[in-house]
């Protein structure tokens, strides 16, 4: 029976740990996607600066 235990908390912890490593490559790519349009929409308020001035 202790056997049959030991096998389903393993079981268990593998699969929670999956799932956590499996979550957080999205989360990464959102907050590189999120950087970069911040960067853009900074550039082109930048470039719209620089037009009204002229």
């Amino acid at each position: 029976m202790s056997k049959l235990l030991s096998i389903l908390v393993a079981a268990l912890f593998a699969t929670v740990s999956a799932a956590s490593f499996a979550a957080d490559a999205p989360k990464k790519e959102e907050k590189k996607a999120e950087k970069a349009e911040k960067v853009e929409k900074k550039e082109e308020k930048k470039a719209e600066k620089k037009d009204a001035k002229k």
